[in-house]
């Protein structure tokens, strides 16, 4: 099993590890990854490998169909072989965005008080799409909350319990399709500001800043009508 490093520290940029296989794709799989998967809407990371005077830049990562996280090279070269040690270094920037972003989408969902069905982040943006029959009508009444919450440079921090303990928890599970599996163990949970009353608090694989006020100014983009009960916003990182 591969150590997941990008859950223990999202800050953590560069790490030694050893490559102990390749996917069927041309995917490398290491040891211990500061490099986070395609999942949840939050793009896989990019960055570079380097080995023995060689340098291989990696274009994305994902999770292989035997659940592996595999970093994908960018262009065709020869693999580093199994039992090889490199030096694994994230595109820094890109990623710090992506947790941004994410932590963002965490503050929007407290904000307009409807299960989410589904969210999708990138670099500079982010959206969520909620089952809400109608489009808010208090626009700037969202973005100047959501700021307020910037603003406060709440912690971000995890907690952990068993997906049992979880589905005793009425609306802490937002998402409509992503559920914590029962007898899974335990699930990973994210929480934005003080335990005794959080901003937010629900079920999350993802990177994340460690302070809301991390995240920036945020300006809230385009509402738009996807179904008969689903609405999509989108939020933008102002730099």
């Amino acid at each position: 099993m591969t150590r997941l490093l990008y859950r223990e520290d999202a800050y953590l940029r560069d790490a030694d590890a050893r490559v102990i296989a390749h996917t069927p794709e041309g995917g490398i799989v290491l040891d211990a990854t500061v490099f986070y998967p395609t999942c949840g809407g939050q793009p896989g990371d990019s960055g570079t490998l380097e080995w023995d005077g060689l340098r291989m830049p990696i274009a994305t990562t994902l999770r292989s169909h035997d659940n592996q996280i595999a970093l994908v090279p960018a262009e065709p070269q020869p693999l580093p072989s199994v039992g090889t040690y490199v030096v694994q270094s994230l595109d820094w920037d890109r990623r710090h965005r992506h947790m941004r972003v994410h932590t963002a989408l965490h503050l929007l969902s407290a904000v307009v008080p409807f299960d989410v069905s589904g969210m999708s982040i990138s670099a500079t943006h982010g959206r969520l799409d909620f089952a809400m029959p109608d489009s808010p009508e208090d626009r700037a009444e969202i973005e100047a909350t959501l700021n307020a919450y910037v603003m406060e440079d709440a912690q971000v921090s995890d907690i952990w319990m068993s997906a049992e303990e979880l589905g005793d928890i009425h609306g802490l599970i937002k998402s409509l399709t992503v559920k914590p599996l029962r007898g899974a163990g335990p699930v990973r949970l994210v929480r934005i500001g003080d335990a005794a009353a959080p901003i937010d608090l629900q079920p999350c694989e993802g990177t994340h800043v460690a302070r809301t006020g991390e995240i920036g100014q945020l300006r809230l983009g385009k509402i738009e009508k996807k179904g008969r009960m689903s609405r999509r916003i989108h939020i933008h990182l102002d730099n």
